[in-house]
């Protein structure tokens, strides 16, 4: 295996595992806006801490690369609901670019599950904890 190939797992799963981690981690600061939020749209704020946990330590388990078959498929339905929920539903009615925003939103969760699928499908990649630990502690090449 080269080394662009070797680099890139990990540096696709940095990009995607970003979104998650970041997203998360505001929702707490935001805490009761993010359950209102939630509330507003009819998804119950109760289930903000199952959220925050999915995507922080969904997040963190796809970026070193740990259980990442199992992360991206959790990560990429969570992501495929929350756009339906979230960006799919509330722009029927909409008009002009407020419409054009919410599929925008809901385009990006679909490209989001692809690049997830892409990692349920090929692994983590040499670079992982999955590689390490698959390999006695080596790094071999996927």
């Amino acid at each position: 295996m080269t080394d662009k190939f070797a680099l890139g797992a990990p540096l696709a799963r940095l990009f995607l595992s970003a979104i998650f981690i970041i997203a998360g981690l505001q929702k707490i600061g935001g805490y009761a806006g993010t359950q209102g939020y939630m509330e507003m749209m009819g998804v119950p704020g109760a289930l903000l801490p199952a959220v925050i946990a999915v995507e922080v330590l969904g997040g963190i388990a796809l970026l070193v690369g740990f259980q990442a078959r199992i992360a991206a498929v959790l990560l990429a339905g969570f992501t495929l609901i929350a756009g339906v929920l979230f960006h799919l539903v509330p722009s029927f009615g909409m008009e002009g670019m407020a419409a054009q925003g919410e599929t925008i939103h809901f385009m990006k969760n679909l490209a989001i599950t692809g690049g997830l699928a892409m990692v349920a499908i090929f692994g983590a990649g040499a670079l992982s904890v999955d590689n390490r630990r698959d390999h006695g502690g080596a790094v071999a090449a996927e």
